[in-house]
């Protein structure tokens, strides 16, 4: 059983940047696909980007595609992910989700979750 700890979140003005860390530990990395999933307040959980166990796939939301980029580093236990030209909408707690067959975006069907690192962007 896989833990994540998420980091890096913070406070930024629209148009910045920040990357988010996710460190895994209790398992074996490499076997699980890695999702970023993002909540803002009053709203449903909403997918970000996943990353297959060997990073040669990619998927991103409509929303970020050409802002954000996911990334890890299986033999650091690390995903990342990079935020750029943030705007006030990205607002929101990010979570780190882990799954070792599910790779698509309904946050229901991950198995492992972090406890979420707040981004606020402010116009």
């Amino acid at each position: 059983q896989v833990q994540l700890v998420e980091s890096g979140g913070g406070l930024v003005q629209a148009g910045g940047s920040l990357r988010l860390s996710c460190a895994a530990s209790g398992g074996t990395f490499s076997m699980y696909i890695m999702g970023w999933f993002r909540q803002a307040p009053g709203k449903e959980r909403e997918f970000v980007a996943t990353i297959s166990k060997s990073s040669g796939r990619t998927l991103y939301a409509d929303s970020v595609k050409g802002r954000f980029t996911i990334s890890r580093d299986n033999a650091k236990n690390m995903v990342y992910l990079q935020m750029s030209s943030l705007k006030p909408e990205d607002t929101a707690v990010y979570y780190c989700a882990a799954d070792k067959y599910y790779s698509g975006s309904n946050y229901h069907e991950y198995d492992y979750w972090g406890q979420g690192t707040q981004v606020t962007v402010s116009s």
